[in-house]
């Protein structure tokens, strides 16, 4: 019985998943001519390294009054130089969009032509063809074109898709809530591990817990697909744990040791995404 799961999630939105917060990106800068602090509006002394500006929204501040800024970064779209391996909530931020525009395009094109595809995302596209499409999302944004008369084969946007998740600097499942997630995991109750995983998931930044949320459904529908691409729950999770999860400490040990529970974490998330998000 997960009822009371079911009854609190649906009395309590979480008002962090509609808030998406993100911290500015300070870098010590030298400026040329004079100079004022955008915080508290007094002069920036000295010839170099006044003080510090966002590299992501061009915010110019006194390094002590860097401490003061609260987290209200809107990214400039002309300062985010790549799509893959920038950080998922500046992108998002930058695009004014609730998800990734990458994760929208390749899971929209999977689920037009590729869901009865057998050994949908456990078989690999050619690495090449890869690196151009990740290059086309660099380059072009959500204007790239993935579509069949370029890419014939699915695995190809399947493999892009992995790669942005696998290229993100936080995961998807971010370093701070992956030790919770992998003890929420280790409880042998389903009803109370279940319950350990949705409390865990209310700790996600809004915006990775927009993308989990969203793919954890295209991940459902692959299994109902199952008896042509023979990809279930689990098979996924073998696939996404470790692409969507890592330790924080780049430990092979640790890593090793944590699979099965990280291949369980995305087989529970598929399963339940009804329920738990």
């Amino acid at each position: 019985q997960i009822t009371s799961l079911v009854r609190r999630a649906a009395l309590t939105q979480n008002d962090n998943h509609f808030n998406y917060e993100k911290a500015h990106n300070f870098k010590v800068h030298t400026f040329r001519g004079p100079h004022w602090c955008e915080y508290c509006a007094n002069f920036m002394w000295g010839l170099i390294a006044q003080g510090v500006r966002c590299s992501d929204c061009g915010l110019n501040v006194h390094k002590q009054c860097s401490k003061y800024v609260p987290n209200d970064c809107q990214p400039d779209l002309k300062r985010i130089k790549r799509v893959y391996c920038c950080d998922l909530t500046t992108l998002v931020k930058a695009h004014n969009t609730q998800r990734p525009m990458v994760v929208d395009s390749c899971i929209r094109e999977i689920e037009a032509r590729g869901l009865k595809s057998e050994g949908l995302y456990r078989v690999s596209g050619f690495t090449e063809h890869i690196e151009d499409v990740k290059m086309a999302f660099d380059r072009d944004g959500d204007k790239a074109d993935i579509s069949a008369s370029i890419y014939p084969d699915i695995n190809i946007i399947a493999g892009a898709l992995k790669l942005y998740f696998r290229d993100l600097p936080i995961p998807v499942i971010t370093y701070d809530t992956y030790s919770k997630f992998i003890e929420a995991a280790k409880i042998c109750n389903p009803d109370e591990r279940l319950e350990a995983i949705h409390e865990v998931l209310m700790l996600l930044p809004a915006a990775h817990y927009e993308t989990l949320r969203y793919l954890m459904i295209h991940l459902k529908k692959v299994t109902l697909h199952e008896k042509e691409n023979f990809m279930n729950a689990e098979n996924l999770g073998i696939v996404f744990g470790p692409t969507l999860m890592r330790p924080p400490e780049d430990s092979t040990l640790a890593t090793l040791n944590d699979m099965r529970y990280q291949k369980l974490i995305v087989q529970i998330l598929i399963e339940n995404e009804d329920v738990l998000f």
